[in-house]
């Protein structure tokens, strides 16, 4: 199934293959929910949601964001208390997701309705994720069982919104890949509107685009994502302010939270918006250097190469780590670096990190009753958070190695994903790769 000739370079999965898939993904999905299944027969009450270890922003939204009472996020007047600190597409799904639960029965009833809506939604949203991903690895596609089966999806599909951002993530690299960069764009910023993280891939486009001579590719994609943010948003913008700027404020002014490297700096005293800076100051930097990097490599990086770094390092930089976010990473490191042994042992890490965050926040909503004062809980929090930070430079140090040496690389050329540019040559590049005569032939 996965052939490395040139004919299968180009080929997609064939239909056993996505039946493997999507019975995988099924499988998982099965998991996933009977992970959650405490939280569905005892509700989602502190600290016993985070002693079993089945915490969802579904269940735990439903009740104090107004939703439960029948109030769309950003169009109903709420309290402030009860604003949605969400992006506006997310809280839109999260609003049309509670016409579905009926208005009869108990709030602990039409509170699993709504975490099971949800939960159909994210369901859909890994089928197309793992399915998109198979097409964009197309001579690999068999890579995308990582995908269906990562137990960081598992653990993390129903705990946030988040699996639709990466599905429109995928799919923006899927069209990307098969030469629709306007269309790429447009998912791209249907997927920032949801997420914010999408929007980096941007700076990968740029950088490909920039090394290939063919800016105009780049703002035509660019110019379809700010069109698509802004059907999005502008409504919200115009009719209600506040609750929509919230989520940006928030995130600018926010402490450090879990899981940051900046924990270990909170001794300092610095406000959110000081590590705010800090961090986005460090982020700019990276950038910069991905770009340097993708700008003088002896052959042009591959797309999901380049966005992996950039989002790991915005991750990696970031004032809170929230457990959903390594399904940012998990299709991008499968097409980035599909080394089926680094990328288990990435996610054993992950698990451990995962068991490390609950057993830390029970600790804390119990007041420290959990545990008894044990010293167990924060050295398994604190050294899960040095291990996941560890297993994801461990996988970026990797990548940057295969751009750098690219006969190192295991996705074999011509690159399945260059799309547009697969054609085009080298027109410009920097030093070292810079000295001497410029490469002029095409990717493919």
């Amino acid at each position: 199934m996965n052939q490395t000739g040139p004919a299968a370079q180009h080929a997609g999965p064939d239909r056993r293959l996505l039946i493997v898939l999507v019975g995988a993904t099924l499988l998982a999905a099965v998991i996933a929910v009977l992970s959650k299944q405490w939280c569905r027969v005892n509700g989602w009450e502190a600290p016993g949601v985070h002693i079993h270890m089945c915490y969802s922003d579904f269940g735990q939204l439903f009740g104090t964001r107004g939703l439960a009472e029948g109030y769309f996020p950003f169009y109903t007047p709420l309290p402030e208390d009860q604003w949605m600190e969400y992006p506006a597409l997310l809280a839109v799904v999260a609003g049309v997701s509670a016409w579905f639960v009926p208005e009869g029965g108990t709030l602990l009833e039409r509170t699993v309705t709504y975490f099971d809506v949800n939960a159909a939604g994210a369901l859909i949203c890994w089928l197309i994720l793992v399915v998109a991903t198979a097409y964009t690895a197309r001579g690999r596609s068999m890579d995308a069982l990582m995908v269906a089966v990562a137990p960081g999806i598992i653990l993390t599909s129903f705990l946030n919104w988040d699996l639709w951002a990466v599905m429109l993530a995928a799919l923006g690299l899927l069209l990307w890949s098969r030469s629709h960069p306007i269309l790429a764009g447009l998912v791209l910023g249907l997927g920032a509107a949801m997420k914010l993280y999408p929007l980096f891939f941007f700076g990968a486009i740029l950088v490909l685009c920039w090394r290939a001579g063919k800016l105009g590719v780049f703002f035509k994609s660019l110019a379809a994502g700010i069109v698509a943010w802004l059907a999005v948003n502008v409504p919200f913008m115009v009719t209600a302010l506040d609750q929509w700027s919230r989520f940006y404020t928030f995130s600018g002014d926010r402490e450090v939270s879990f899981s940051s490297m900046w924990l270990a700096f909170t001794w300092t005293g610095w406000s959110g918006e000081t590590f705010s800076l800090i961090s986005n100051g460090l982020f700019a930097l990276c950038c910069v250097g991905i770009a340097y990097l993708g700008l003088s490599s002896r052959r042009r990086p591959r797309m999901a190469q380049l966005c992996l770094l950039i989002v790991a390092a915005f991750i990696l930089l970031g004032k809170v780590y929230s457990p959903q976010f390594v399904m940012w990473l998990i299709p991008l490191v499968v097409l980035a670096r599909p080394d089926w042994r680094q990328f288990w042992i990435w996610q054993a890490v992950e698990v451990y990190h995962w068991g490390g965050v609950w057993m830390e926040s029970a600790r804390i909503t119990s007041e420290g009753a959990f545990g008894g004062g044990a010293l167990w809980i924060p050295l398994w929090y604190g050294s899960g958070i040095v291990l996941h930070m560890a297993a994801v430079i461990w996988i970026c140090v990797s990548v940057i190695r295969d751009i750098r040496e690219p006969d190192r690389d295991l996705v074999p050329r011509p690159d399945p994903s260059a799309g547009v540019l697969a054609t085009e040559p080298d027109r410009f590049l920097l030093p070292p790769a810079g000295r001497g005569p410029v490469r002029t032939e095409p990717v493919s």
